[in-house]
């Protein structure tokens, strides 16, 4: 089955942290982190619903200067989330710019701003660009099994990670169940291929009742069958996941959690800043080495590892690096 989201490094294994995720067939995309997003084309950026900041090091957050330059003068909302203190911060930035044109402005920018503690507990707040981006009070979502995102084709699940005295956030993307439609069993029951189909697959997906109507086309007379009657059409299999896992100290706890989290990914990100050489480094920084990447992935049973966040100091090493996070990845 075709992925439906597609993930890619914004700037490489050793450039600022940004992780892009774009929905095959619709213009909408993800970004986990916001480093430095100068290689982001503003079509790109444009197309941006939802932005999950891991923490607020520069590194990881630089880029919201851009991002609100790209978008100040759209009709948009964007959701952000981030750890505890983020939306302070996010107000911070926004008050550093002088906004008495605001009003001025056709269109509203609006931010809708999650934060996420460490016990997972969540507030929300809103900027709106109308408003000169004062703060407005906005309803948190409870983040229920540490789900912080819901939408029709995926969910976004958190862990809350120790480093070097903050919290850090870990991230998996989660597409929703793909259903397949048989056309020989539709030929079948003389049913008509159309836009309804497009009904039956989110019914499935939502676990609606076998009472639910599903309203066909493609015939003379408007049609309604229980969605009990039409499951046979369909076949359902599990969705990609994505994991991100980055600035994350190598302690047991952190070890759990992130091995909690990211269970069975098929394609998980993942910082390896030091080699396994400069382990006490990466201790005294609060990162991972390559071999405890690879272990944490092969623990965590993950289909296929990508390791990235390097430091800028292995420059001209990649492949080594690579090769120490795989060797740990197959236990050797």
């Amino acid at each position: 089955m075709r992925p439906l989201l597609h993930a890619s490094l914004v700037n490489g294994r050793f450039g600022d942290p940004g992780l892009w995720i774009e929905t095959l067939f619709e213009r909408r995309a993800i970004l986990l982190d916001l480093g430095d997003i100068a290689a982001l084309p503003p079509r790109k950026i444009h197309r941006l619903e939802h932005v999950f900041v891991s923490h607020t090091h520069v590194d990881h957050f630089i880029g919201f200067d851009r991002l609100l330059r790209v978008l100040v003068g759209r009709e948009k909302t964007v959701k952000l989330y981030g750890p505890q203190g983020f939306i302070d911060q996010l107000r911070h930035k926004l008050n550093g710019y002088s906004w008495n044109l605001a009003s001025s402005y056709g269109c509203d920018l609006a931010f809708l701003v999650t934060e996420v503690d460490a016990s997972l507990k969540t507030r929300a707040a809103l900027f709106r660009l109308k408003s000169g981006f004062k703060q407005e009070a906005a309803p948190a979502a409870a983040a229920e099994d540490g789900v912080i995102c819901k939408e029709s084709t995926f969910h976004v699940r958190t862990a809350a990670l120790a480093h070097g005295g903050i919290s850090c956030l870990a991230f998996t993307v989660q597409e929703a169940a793909h259903v397949n439609v048989w056309k020989n069993r539709l030929a079948e029951q003389e049913l008509p291929v159309g836009p309804w189909l497009k009904s039956l697959k989110r019914a499935v997906i939502e676990d609606r009742p076998d009472d639910y109507p599903i309203r066909l086309d493609g015939r003379a007379a408007a049609t309604e069958l229980p969605l009990g009657g039409l499951r046979r059409l369909v076949t359902v299999t599990q969705g990609q996941k994505i994991a991100y896992v980055t600035d994350a100290e190598d302690s047991s706890g952190n070890r759990k959690a992130i091995i909690d989290l990211i269970q069975g990914a098929d394609l998980l990100f993942i910082e390896a800043a030091f080699a396994e050489a400069d382990l006490l480094q990466a201790r005294e920084r609060g990162h991972l080495t390559t071999r405890a990447a690879g272990e944490i992935a092969r623990e965590a049973g993950v289909r296929r590892v990508e390791a990235f966040h390097f430091s800028p100091r292995y420059e001209g090493e990649e492949q080594r690096m690579l090769d120490e996070v795989q060797d740990a990845f197959a236990g050797r």
